[in-house]
């Protein structure tokens, strides 16, 4: 990517960034990769691992960007998405958000876009892709990765999967995470330890997931994730 640059030699736009990811390897990366000011433009102003902490510095740093990982422990990029509304919507300088994402399934995306973020990219973007993507989100632009542009199209004008599941919407994003991590065929124990919680909270989710669904069973449970291509 060619930037203008000044008579100083930097590039002319510039852009505040948060990254969220919960893995601080990647995070270090990305940061390595895109937060060369002078070169790129961009100057990452914070990092978060999770919803609370996300949540907390965007909120404190008010970035014209967040770069938003999908699956977070607290709720996950939507949970995010959702409690920075008002920061989103704001008249004057609202925060835009772009998920990165090492994902491309068909919750993941929708369930974004439908949050608020303007675009998604997996994290296969090379660094120049990714600093021009940034740039795009900043100024109102909607940016996906190739592969899934016609796949966002499709997915929201098609008839036969429509864009609301009222089953699904039933549940809290909680429930969700925890209904995936069933039908994957993970132990209470090992949902435990991913999300953060205790046995017992997880055992109260799979309660009121089955009670919602109308469901008896985790295999009927894993049936029923598995047609709506949840896992």
């Amino acid at each position: 990517m060619t930037e203008n640059t000044e008579a100083t030699g930097g590039p002319e736009r510039r852009v505040r960034v948060v990254l969220v990811d919960d893995h601080r390897m990647f995070r270090t990366g990305v940061q390595a990769e895109i937060g060369r000011t002078e070169e790129t433009g961009v100057e990452v102003v914070g990092e978060a691992a999770d919803v609370d902490q996300a949540v907390t510095v965007i909120t404190a740093t008010r970035p014209e960007v967040v770069l938003l990982d999908v699956h977070l422990p607290g709720g996950g990029g939507v949970e995010v998405l959702r409690r920075c509304a008002p920061l989103m919507g704001a008249v004057e300088n609202p925060v835009r958000f772009l998920a990165l994402s090492v994902s491309d399934a068909a919750e993941d995306v929708i369930g974004v876009i439908r949050g608020g973020a303007r675009g998604y990219v997996t994290k296969t973007i090379t660094g120049t892709d990714l600093v021009d993507s940034i740039f795009r989100v900043q100024e109102g632009d909607a940016v996906f990765s190739p592969r899934l542009a016609g796949f966002v199209l499709d997915a929201f004008a098609s008839t036969d999967a429509p864009p609301v599941d009222e089953d699904l919407d039933r549940l809290t994003q909680r429930e969700r995470e925890v209904l995936r991590l069933i039908a994957r065929g993970y132990a209470y124990k090992e949902i435990a330890k991913q999300l953060f919680i205790s046995v017992k909270t997880v055992e109260s989710h799979v309660s009121a997931v089955l009670r919602k669904l109308q469901l008896s069973n985790r295999h009927e449970l894993t049936r029923w994730a598995t047609a709506r291509r949840l896992v």
